[in-house]
């Protein structure tokens, strides 16, 4: 299905600006399908040819449907849209006409000239047209919370007429709550409540305020019940600010343990201020949700944290043993722990600082590379170098995979260049390339591949990748198959040296 913007500019003449404003108009034109128990749909004129496209549709979620099929990409003209061309040309709402039909569904047309306003807020051009279709076949006679819904969704109506519907998105907001079956309230000019939903009744008395709404001073209200004093007059000044015609942004309350998310939105058809819409939402649970969220995520990392600690505390204990050992032999096993529990302690110190169970992966492998140089037992300086980009890694990747670079990078970096008093081939004796190791990293298809290469002396003529006896190479071929459940090569490189390659599939295994 192609999407507004799409559809825009395919078939019609509309700028960007005027496709940034219908897309704002369809990111809060639920609130006006739900209180007018109506079907939206939102028609543009096509190039030159008297017809219009239609480029969205909401249906409400308070009545039924008037259309079973989907309309979008729908392109009528001639007598069928003569309710929408008087919209278009005339800017007014359309309203006359008999009932028609879809199929065995009657429905009443009602059309809504979408304005524009100009930078200087004067003048304005319409640029599509609202069609409001209601489903006839439940008519009934209206409850009052039902005439307050089609009141308001006129006045809205006549807003989006005027240019003044929808109001600005703050940043960070959402389109998606507080909705018109979450509470409903109806605000006069002085800011009394004239009429309350029983469901924003309820959210109220969530906070204490057990008694009618109707005839209370909302700002006042809202500074007297709200447990702390700012944000009290945070919310109080949303309603002032909405009564002055201004659209503040979504305002919580806490108090008594409830927490209720508001939005208040000017009513001002004809660009009269006649007074408030404000939405209300009982967010208790969904905010004792996100703080434990919070506090988990704060466990978790704490747990990093002194997992790290401790890993740190095992490699200086391990350093002290091998300073005191006096077999060569013992003393390198025991500086090789050494390296292998710092490298999976970055891992977990990158995780302490993180608010997820994953962790950028570059800075880890940098450091990796970096300490491999330094403590290598080689007399030759060996550059390192890193190509693309490993991204973000899941912390069960991540933990594995850096102990597998640190064996290579130190390998690459102590089997690669020996000292500079050994017997060399002639052609390696002769190069005067400068001593590195690159380590390549690009994903594809949800598959990490790895390359960590070297320009040193290559592998020897009797090495075997796979029956070897050396703990690095066990160690690598170990947790590549089997933690990672990858793949791994070593083979000569093309211009000389040794190649490593690691093929990881990032995929999460099936239970």
């Amino acid at each position: 299905m192609s999407t507004l913007r799409d559809l825009a500019e395919e078939h019609t003449r509309l700028r960007p600006a005027d496709i940034d404003h219908l897309h704002r108009l369809a990111g809060d034109w639920q609130l006006l399908s739900d209180l007018s128990f109506a079907d939206l749909l939102l028609w543009a004129p096509v190039n030159g040819e008297g017809s219009f496209l239609c480029v969205a549709q909401v249906r409400p979620t308070t009545a039924p449907t008037a259309y079973q099929d989907d309309q979008v990409g729908r392109i009528v003209g001639g007598p069928e849209v003569a309710h929408l061309e008087v919209a278009y040309r005339q800017g007014r709402i359309w309203r006359e006409g008999d009932p028609v039909w879809y199929g065995d569904v009657p429905a009443r047309h009602e059309a809504i000239p979408v304005l524009l306003r100009a930078a200087d807020g004067e003048s304005g051009e319409v640029i599509a047209v609202v069609g409001r279709d209601t489903n006839l076949s439940t008519a009934r006679t209206p409850s009052q919370l039902e005439l307050n819904y089609l009141t308001t969704a006129d006045d809205l109506a006549q807003m989006i007429a005027d240019g003044t519907f929808p109001p600005p998105r703050h940043p960070g907001e959402t389109t998606s709550a507080p909705r018109v079956g979450d509470g409903l309230m109806r605000l006069d000019a002085s800011g009394k409540v004239t009429y309350a939903s029983p469901n924003a009744q309820s959210a109220y008395r969530r906070l204490g305020y057990a008694a009618h709404l109707v005839g209370e001073d909302l700002a006042v209200l809202h500074r007297r019940l709200a447990g702390d004093p700012l944000e009290g007059t945070d919310a109080a000044n949303g309603i002032l600010a909405a009564l002055r015609g201004e659209a503040p942004p979504r305002r919580e309350i806490d108090a008594r343990g409830a927490t209720m998310l508001t939005r208040a939105l000017p009513l001002m058809p004809a660009g009269v201020p006649i007074g408030v819409l404000v939405l209300v939402r009982d967010i208790t649970e969904v905010r004792r949700r996100d703080r434990a969220l919070i506090t988990k995520d704060a466990t978790i990392r704490e747990i990093h944290h002194r997992v790290k600690n401790n890993l740190q505390t095992v490699a200086a204990l391990l350093r002290l043993q091998a300073r005191r050992v006096g077999i060569p032999e013992a003393r390198v096993a025991l500086e090789e722990s050494v390296r292998r529990v710092a490298s999976i302690a970055l891992v977990h110190e990158t995780l302490s600082m993180s608010s997820d169970e994953a962790v950028e992966f570059d800075g880890i492998v940098d450091r990796v590379a970096s300490a491999a140089t330094e403590v290598a037992a080689t007399e030759v300086s060996v550059g390192m170098r890193r190509k693309g980009s490993f991204g973000v890694l899941p912390a069960e990747i991540a933990t594995s995979l850096v102990m597998v670079l640190n064996e290579l990078l130190l390998n690459a970096v102590e089997h690669g260049f020996p000292p500079a008093d050994e017997d060399l081939p002639a052609p390696v004796a002769e190069s005067a390339v400068v001593p590195e190791v690159v380590v390549s990293a690009h994903r594809s298809r949800r598959t990490l591949h790895v390359t960590v290469a070297d320009n040193g002396r290559g592998l020897p003529p009797d090495f075997d990748a796979d029956g070897g006896r050396k703990l690095g190479l066990q160690i690598v071929r170990a947790l590549v198959t089997g933690e990672l459940r990858g793949s791994i090569e070593l083979r000569p490189g093309a211009t000389g040296g040794t190649e490593a390659l690691l093929t990881v599939p990032l995929t999460r295994p099936t239970p």
